[in-house]
């Protein structure tokens, strides 16, 4: 008999509490990452970080109300997510 181990990490449930986001994982870790690494989460509303889903069979999980998604592999590699730029105006000054 074959037995397929997947070597991906997965997540099987997530929380986020007021300073971190905290994953347990498929094989029994537990890993958590400042959740200022996730600044669409640290502005959220408790109610919006506890609308989430797990996806891709625990690869990753989906936050709909504000359109963050985090990855198990991810949170293990320590990537957090960047802010978008903001493009300034400049003004042009006729002389």
């Amino acid at each position: 008999m074959n037995t397929v181990i997947s070597l991906e990490p997965r997540i099987q449930s997530i929380k986020v509490t007021a300073n971190e986001i905290v994953a347990r994982l498929s094989d029994g870790r537990t890993v958590s990452v400042p959740l200022v690494w996730s600044w669409r989460l640290s502005e959220a509303t408790a109610k919006q970080r506890s609308n989430y889903q797990i996806i891709g069979d625990g690869q990753g999980v989906h936050w709909p109300d504000v359109d963050e998604d985090i990855s198990a592999q991810g949170m293990l590699t320590g990537v957090p997510a960047p802010r978008p730029w903001k493009k300034s105006l400049v003004t042009r000054r006729k002389s």
